[in-house]
C-alpha cells in the first residue's frame, strides 16, 4: 500500500458473522477464564454485536476473558425455502409474529451446555411489557453464570414459547424500539460492569447512581472555575466527612425532585415516616 493510500477502516474487534445454528463467539481468539460469565444472544441480526460492548471497559474485559458474548442467528431455524421466522397474528391484526417453533428451536440450541436452573442461567426476552430493568436486577443477573437473551422483532413473539421455556421479560423503558438488539446491549452492559474486575474499581459501583436506591450526587473536576461557575467550596475543603454528608444530601435532594418513586422507596426502606420527611 502506498504512503498516500487512505488507511483501511478498523472493525473495532467485530468479526464477520455468517448464518449458523451454532453459537458464534465474538471477539474470538481471546482467553476465556474458567467460569467466566457468558451472554448468548438469539437474534435476526447477529452483526449488531458486539457493538458498543466491544469498546472501552466492557470490550477490554471481554478480551481479557472476564466474560464472553455469543450470537445465535435465528434465520437458519426458519421454515421452508425462504427460512421464514414469522407469520400473521392469530385472530388478525397488523404486523407479524415470531413463530414458536422457530424461536423454540433456537432456544434449544442456546440451552446446550447451560444450567436448567433459571437462577443460574436466566432466559430473557427484551420486551416493553416486561419488568423494568433496575440496578437490583442487573446485580442478580451478574451473580448468575450467564444468560440467554432473545431479541424480538415485528409485533413480538408467540406467547407459547415464552411460557414453555419460562422466559423472563425485561423492559428498558416505556417506549417501543424496532427490535431487541439495542435493549439487549443495554442489559448486558448494565450487568457485565458489575462482574468482579470488569471496572477495576469496586468503589465505583458502590458509589454510583442507584447503588443505595438514590440518584448520584453531582460530580465536578478541574478547572476550579469555568465560565464563571465554581466547584462547590465543600469539595475543596479536604474534610472527607463533610464531603460525604454533602454528597448524601445532594443525592437525596435530586432523587426527591426528579424521581419521587425512588424517593418513596428509599424513605420506606430506611423507616422514615412520611409525615416526618425533612425538607431538602
Amino acid at each position: 500500500m502506498s504512503d498516500d493510500a487512505p488507511p483501511k477502516p478498523r472493525s473495532h474487534g467485530r468479526m464477520s458473522i455468517s448464518a449458523s445454528v451454532q453459537p458464534r463467539e465474538l471477539m474470538g481468539g481471546t482467553p476465556r477464564l474458567r467460569g467466566a460469565w457468558c451472554a448468548r444472544i438469539v437474534t435476526l441480526f447477529p452483526e449488531a454485536f458486539p457493538g458498543t460492548l466491544g469498546l472501552s471497559l466492557t470490550g477490554k474485559a471481554m478480551q481479557d476473558g472476564l466474560w464472553s458474548l455469543e450470537t445465535i442467528d435465528l434465520r437458519p431455524f426458519g421454515i421452508g425455502k425462504h427460512r421464514n421466522v414469522d407469520d400473521t397474528p392469530a385472530g388478525g391484526g397488523a404486523g407479524m409474529v415470531l413463530r414458536a417453533d422457530v424461536v423454540g428451536a433456537a432456544l434449544d440450541q442456546a440451552a446446550i451446555g447451560t444450567p436448567m436452573d433459571r437462577a443460574r442461567w436466566p432466559v430473557i426476552y427484551m420486551s416493553p411489557r416486561g419488568r423494568p430493568l433496575d440496578q437490583a436486577t442487573a446485580r442478580r443477573f451478574a451473580q448468575a453464570e450467564g444468560m440467554t437473551i432473545l431479541c424480538g422483532r415485528f409485533e413480538g413473539v408467540d406467547q407459547r414459547v415464552l411460557d414453555h421455556y419460562g422466559v423472563e421479560e425485561i423492559s428498558i423503558g416505556d417506549y417501543v424500539l424496532t427490535g431487541g438488539e439495542i435493549a439487549a446491549q443495554v442489559l448486558i452492559d448494565a450487568t457485565v460492569r458489575l462482574i468482579p474486575r470488569v471496572l477495576g474499581n469496586q468503589a465505583s459501583t458502590e458509589e454510583e447512581s442507584f447503588s443505595d436506591g438514590l440518584l448520584e450526587h453531582p460530580q465536578y473536576t478541574r478547572p476550579v472555575t469555568w465560565e464563571g461557575r465554581a466547584v462547590p467550596d465543600i469539595l475543596l475543603s479536604g474534610h472527607h466527612a463533610k464531603i460525604a454528608d454533602w454528597r448524601q444530601d445532594m443525592a437525596e435532594r435530586l432523587t426527591k425532585e426528579r424521581r419521587p418513586d425512588l424517593w418513596r422507596a428509599f424513605r420506606a426502606r430506611h423507616g422514615r415516616d412520611p409525615e416526618e420527611d425533612r425538607e431538602l
